[in-house]
Parts: structure tokens; sequence; C-alpha cells
């Protein structure tokens, strides 16, 4: 607590950016605690701040501690003041008085008359104004053309008593016939981006903004060290992730000439007037200097020239010299975005070009949720909405799939009120509206609707097998609980203990057993995305592609994580390398595969789970600790399981009273999970039938009997070859003899015991220890 003596009369704080939320919009700072004390500040009290262009007031609320020796203003605030982020400026307590009058100027391009005919009092009634401070204000839907997100900036030209004030219900409010002459209404929505609207891209901002804003704020630093700043800096990232939203960002916040230059239409049948189009654009920025130079989707004129065909060849030549001569011009700086980083020309890599490389990427939780509560903070939205529920529910979703989640949950309201208004919705009357906000079912309803753009290309679902779906396989389904889920559910015991989850899985056992099934729980019940590799898909006969095609595997995990990579039979692509007469692609394969698993250290949440029916197959390298490192024997089911499986599959079957569990169990000795499987279907099939053909045609009467089970048994047989069964019950005379090496082990030492009252192993990689899960 400050004291009398403690207390200053104005402080010099370094300003950081704040997100305004509906609550309180425009009209407050963060300062952080100690300054508040320092300067006798409590919270809701005037506050004014001042800068190289002017002054703004605000009600001064606490910052977050950590944010030490900052003052949290937003973009409009920060234009008022003439200062950018981490710039200075000077904070002192205020008082205001009530205004009797506030004349405000609107930007030219909005109808004067228009604006007067809205009501605006209330977006300034409690504002705390002071002249030439710039306020953004709502003037409703299709009143001003083309304002984005109905937001017009406001320019405070003259207050009475003098400044500061505060607007109440009898204050005059006079719109100035003399448009704001330095507040231009934005013509879309990226024109007036900020770092205010950037979520969950805090290290890529600071990033970009260390590339950019040094050396377009600061060139004469790089001029006095004798250092040459950089000329271009390349964003890469999936589509909707932000690059161009942030590039914009950069732009506004810099306040600096913006040519912003769509590659795909530089692109002409003439000969020459590509290069025209883009020598153009350059002279123009060189011109108008200091100027950010946009280049959107490069990849679409600069593709590798080893490729591409002469125009593009030509093209890409153009733009390095472009490039080349922005090292001893005006301050220019040149910004790219690309889906496709691999496939810009290598030249246009290389230092003293686009010599700057930042992955825009696919949020983590934090940042979904930063995104969401950015793309909410101007929506009626209902108390039992939790924004931190669907963030962690929307793995995979970029910025622009969050903003279209948001979007779809408003049309859902909005649909949820339409019949009650009349034909004319601006003609309503207000309660018909007053009381709409978007609910948790509108935001439930529209995630079902919306798919995250960067699964779309691949494989990937979330499964909806759950482990009562698993019948049996009690010991595997633990193990993999401890494998896949936990390290999920419980991240800070595992970070305790400093202990690394496993990279891989191998479940390994006969056909049928469940492996799949398995491995599709193990990804629902960690709510991870299951992206599913087929063996045959990844192998190419031309030299690369098969490689390429497991790196963008591994590269699709990475970004929607947490992921669960699934290799079905493995073998049939991981063999034993030197054991082949083909053209090698399968040890190719092999060797991706080992440096993409000695690459999961610097990807969290990717896990791999392989099935094979043959682990003798499969290459020794990648069975070892640190790639592909738990194995797991899925067995055949033994008696309890088996009566595990047929509740599973006949839960949702009428079964007669005459069918007998039991032995229906000790009948299927020797079958695995997905005879058991055909089994109940095939009894089921022979109802139908019995029903078809009969005369009873009361649907409710249809029971499957013990007959039609009789009748699917001498259907169905095992599906299993002599040489599956010899293969197998190797493995199961080993295991049975390791389980007696392991109860004495009991006998002499007394190792772990599991839940199911095995014996456990002290490596559990080591190889196969039980029959199940070991």
């Amino acid at each position: 607590m400050s004291t009398d003596h403690d207390r200053i009369s104005e402080a010099t704080l370094r300003v950081a950016s704040l997100r305004a939320d509906a609550t309180d919009g425009d009209s407050v700072v963060r300062i952080v605690p100690d300054a508040m004390g320092s300067l006798g500040l409590n919270r809701g009290d005037v506050v004014v701040l001042e800068g190289p262009r002017g002054a703004v007031a605000a009600r001064a609320w606490p910052a977050d501690p950590d944010d030490d020796g900052t003052v949290r203003v937003t973009h409009w605030m920060r234009r008022s003041l003439g200062a950018g982020v981490d710039d200075t400026v000077a904070v002192r307590s205020g008082a205001a008085r009530d205004a009797d009058e506030a004349v405000v100027a609107l930007p030219d391009s909005v109808d004067v008359d228009g604006a007067l005919g809205l009501s605006f009092r209330d977006a300034l009634v409690e504002r705390v104004l002071t002249a030439g401070q710039i306020v953004p204000i709502a003037l409703g839907l299709g009143s001003v053309p083309d304002a984005p997100e109905r937001t017009v900036p406001v320019k405070v030209v003259e207050t009475s008593p003098s400044d500061p004030v505060v607007v109440r219900e009898g204050t005059r409010l006079t719109v100035s016939e003399e448009p704001a002459p330095d507040v231009e209404l934005p013509s879309s929505p990226e024109g007036h981006a900020t770092y205010d609207d950037v979520g969950g891209l805090d290290a890529a901002v600071r990033r970009l903004r260390e590339t950019v804003e040094l050396p377009m704020r600061n060139p004469s630093l790089f001029r006095r060290l004798g250092a040459n700043p950089p000329t271009g800096v390349l964003l890469h990232g999936p589509s909707g992730a932000g690059k161009t939203l942030l590039s914009n960002a950069v732009a506004n916040e810099l306040d600096v000439n913006v040519v912003r230059i769509r590659a795909p239409e530089l692109t002409s049948k003439r000969r020459g007037e590509s290069e025209e189009r883009l020598r153009d654009a350059f002279a123009e920025a060189t011109t108008e200097a200091p100027s950010l130079l946009i280049l959107d989707e490069l990849d679409a004129v600069a593709g590798d020239r080893a490729r591409g065909g002469e125009g593009e060849g030509r093209l890409v030549g153009q733009l390095l010299s472009l490039l080349d001569d922005l090292d001893d011009g005006a301050p220019v700086m040149a910004v790219g975005t690309t889906n496709d980083v691999d496939a810009i020309d290598p030249a246009l890599r290389r230092p003293g070009r686009f010599d700057r490389e930042i992955e825009i990427g696919v949020p983590d939780r934090d940042g979904r949720k930063e995104i969401l509560e950015v793309h909410t903070r101007g929506l009626r939205v209902s108390d039992g909405v939790d924004l931190d529920a669907y963030a962690e529910n929307t793995h995979g979703f970029v910025g622009a799939d969050l903003e279209s989640l948001v979007t779809e949950a408003s049309m859902n309201a909005i649909r949820r009120v339409w019949p009650d208004l009349a034909d004319d919705p601006e003609t309503a009357p207000p309660e018909a509206t007053a009381s709409v906000a978007v609910t948790d079912d509108d935001f439930r309803a529209a995630l079902r609707e919306v798919e995250p753009s960067a699964l779309r290309a691949i494989s990937v679902e979330v499964p909806d097998v759950t482990w009562d779906d698993v019948g049996g396989l009690s010991t595997t389904k633990e193990r993999l609980r401890e494998t896949v889920q936990w390290p999920l559910e419980h991240p800070e015991a595992f970070e305790r203990v400093a202990l690394a989850p496993d990279r891989g899985i191998l479940l390994h056992g006969p056909p049928g057993t469940g492996k799949t099934l398995l491995a599709k729980a193990v990804a629902n019940e960690s709510r991870s995305n299951f992206l599913s590799v087929k063996g045959p898909e990844l192998l190419d006969k031309y030299v690369g592609e098969s490689e390429k095609g497991v790196r963008e595997v591994f590269s699709k995990a990475r970004q929607n994580a947490p992921t669960v990579v699934f290799f079905d039979e493995i073998d049939a692509i991981a063999a034993e390398r030197g054991g082949s007469t083909d053209a090698n692609v399968g040890e190719r394969v092999v060797s991706q595969l080992l440096t993409e698993l000695d690459g999961l250290e610097e990807m969290e949440d990717v896990v791999v789970v392989a099935t094979t029916n043959r682990k003798d197959l499969i290459d020794d390298a990648l069975l070892r600790a640190g790639r592909i490192e738990r194995h797991l024997r899925v067995p055949r089911p033994d008696a309890a399981a088996r009566r595990e499986i047929f509740s599973v599959h006949c839960r949702d079957r009428p079964l007669d009273d005459d069918v007998d569990v039991d032995a229906l169990v000790d009948r299927t000795d020797g079958y695995v999970g997905a005879d058991i499987e055909a089994v109940c279907r095939e009894a089921a099939a022979a109802a139908v039938r019995e029903y078809v053909r009969g005369d009873e045609r009361d649907v409710s009467g249809i029971r499957i009997t013990g007959d039609h089970f009789d009748r699917a048994l001498d259907a169905i047989a095992p599906n299993e070859s002599e040489a599956e069964t010899a293969a197998d019950g190797e493995t199961d005379a080993l295991a049975d003899l390791l389980d007696v090496v392991d109860r004495d082990a009991d006998t002499a030492g007394g190792s772990a015991v599991s839940s199911d009252g095995e014996p456990e192993s002290a490596d559990r990689s080591a190889g196969d220890r039980t029959d199940e899960g070991r």
C-alpha cells in the first residue's frame, strides 16, 4: 500500500495493446497496480495520458501484476496519443467535470445526416473525453455504408467546459459540418485491423514487430551500426491462420503507406505485363516511403523455377531484382504470405530478400480462447456460454474457423427470433430483439456445423468409439490410457518427475482382435484428432514423393494436436531394410519415419499408434526406445473377454430368453472380436429373414433366438490361417514361459502386480511379457 510520501504526480509507462471488450469498449486503460498506487489511483478513477500527438482521458483499471511498467491502451487511444506499442507516454491522475456540450467530427465518408438520425448518444454517455481524442462508436447496422463491424471512429473537436469531461444524458452533442481531417473510415475489415484484433498469435506478433517495426521506425540505428536491416519477411502457415490479418495489423500500427499486391492478380496473358505491374507496385512503395509492401499468396507467382514455366521464371527473376534494389533505397519492407513455404523459389528465401520466415501455426487452447474473445467482444452472449469449454473442444481450428463458429452461432440466434420479427426487421418493436443473445445451445449447434479447414484436406476425424465399445482387453486398455490419456490429462505430473510421454505404441496380435478399435477408442477418450494413414497411399514410384507424404502426415499432426497418428498394418510400409529387391521405396519410407519420430521431441501431444499381425517383419530401428517403444500385445479373447464382446454387440439387439450367453462363450473358444461381431450380425440377419418370410407383421415381435445363434455359429468359423495360429501359438508359449519367470520373481523379490492381478515386467518396452498389454 502506497503512502502519501510514496505518491507521485506523473509516471512514464510503456504502452501495451489492450483488446476492448463489450463492457468497457474504449473507455478504460489498464495500469499495473504498483503504478496505480504511486499515482493515488483507485479502480474507476479518471486518468489522463499524454503522447507525442495529443492526450486521452479514460477510467483506470488495474492490469495484470506481471505487466511490469506498462499501461494497456486500445488502438484508437494509441492513434490519439501518436504512440505505438512499446513507446512511452506520461500518465497522471485527473478529474472530469460534467460536459455541457461536446462537438465531434465524423470521417468524410460517413453520411452525417444518416448518422444524426441515429442515437449514438448511448455510445458516448458516461465516457470520459478530451479534445482531440478519437473514440470508436457503433452507429447501427445498415446506417453507415460499408462500415465494417458497424464501428465508426469519431474525433472529439471541442468540449465545454474544457477537458476532460464526462458525457451525461443532458449533454448537447453536435456533429461538426467539417469532417475529421485525420480520421478515415476503413473500406474493409482488414483495413482497420490492429494488434488488438489479433488473438492467439503472441509469439508471431512479437517476432514480426521485431523484424518490421525496428527497421521502419529507426532506420538510422542500422546505418550507425553499419548493419543491413531486413528487407523482407515471409509469413507461412495454413489457410485462415491469420497471415493477412497480421500483416494488416502491422501496417496499421506503424501508420505507414501500404501497397498490397494480390499475387494471383499479377498474372497476365500478355508477355511482360505481369512484370510491369510488379515494377509499378515497387515504384509506388518506394515513392511513398516509408512503405509496407504486402504480397499475398506469394507462391501463386513465385514458385520454384525448376518446376514452373517460362512466364513464372520471368516473374520470379523480376521479383528478385526488385527485392535486391530495396537494399539501397528508401525504408520499404516486403511482407509475403503463403500457405506452402516449400513451394517458394529457393532464391527468394536467401538473406537479403525474404530473409526472415515466421510460421503462423494452428493456435493452442489458450490461443483459441483469445481468438474467441476477440470475435465475441461486441456480441451479446448469454452468461451460460463457457468460452473455455469451446476453446478446449476446437482442436485444429484456426482463426478463420473460430470466426466462422461465432458467426454461425450468431446466425442460430437470429434464426430463433426471426419468426417474431415483422416483415421489415427495422420496424420491429424493440422488445422483439431486446432479449436476444447468443446462447450455449447456439454455440453447440454451430460446433456441429463448422469443420476446421486444416482438417478438410486429409482423413482426420474424432472417432465416436468409446472404451465401452471394446469388449475385454482390460489390461491393454489400461496401458493405452497410461500412454495416451494421462500425458494429456495430467501434464503437471509428467513434468514434475521429468517423464517424457511415449512417442509411439505398437499394437500387435492376430487379425480381428480389436487393434484398430482400440486406437480409435483411445483417440476419442483423450479427445484427440485421429489421423488414419493407409500404407499403400504413401508409396509412390517417384523419388521423394513417398517421403513427402510422410512429412505431410506429421506436419498435419503437429498442426492439429492433440493427434493420434494411426498406421494400420505398418509392416506393409516399414519392413526390414535390406530384405527387398524393389526400388527401395520402402527403405526411404522407413528412413523418413525414423526422422519424423526422432523429431517428435519438439511435437507436443502427438502420439503414433501402429498395428501389425507380423511384428517380426518390422524394421528393428523403428521399434527401439525413443521411437515406437511401447509394444502391447492384443491377444485372442479369453472366456471373460468373449462374454464382454457378446455384451457389446448384443446390447441394442432384442434377445430371446432362450439365448444362453455362457454357452455361446464356450462355443466360441478361438474366435476373435471380429468373428464374434460377425456371429451376432449373422444371428440378427437370420431373425430378419425369418420375419420377412413369415406371416407375422408386428415388427416388435422380432426376437433373436438361440436357434438363430446356432445357425450363425455353423456359418461363421474363426477367421485364422494355420500360419497365423502357429505364429500366435509361439507367442503364447513365450508369454506363458515369461509369466512363470515373473511369478518366480514375485516369490523371490515381490515385483509389481497390475490391477488385473497380472505380474508386470520392470521394462514394458522390452517386448511381449503377458497375454494382455505386455
